[in-house]
């Protein structure tokens, strides 16, 4: 997949990663992950990651390696819903 050379900061993506190859059924996984650009510069991006919308998971700043990025696709924001 070509990565883009530019990033803007602050936009949301998801991010699909490698994980490699599982021991155990030796089949390819994977991780996603979405949230918004901190930074990129063309080997890493960083991102802070979306809280779960289930309350299992905090936000969380991700440092990710461009060798280990299969796909990365702009999502729309959220939708607002009142707690």
């Amino acid at each position: 997949m070509a990565i883009p050379n530019e990033i803007p900061a602050h936009a949301r993506v998801v991010v699909r990663v490698s994980e490699g190859v599982d021991p155990i059924d030796h089949r390819m996984k994977y991780r996603d992950y979405v949230g918004h650009v901190t930074s990129w510069d063309g080997h890493t991006l960083e991102m802070t990651r979306d809280a779960a919308a289930n309350g299992s998971r905090p936000e969380q700043r991700v440092t990710i390696d461009a060798d280990t990025i299969i796909t990365l696709k702009p999502v729309p924001e959220r939708p607002f819903t009142r707690p």
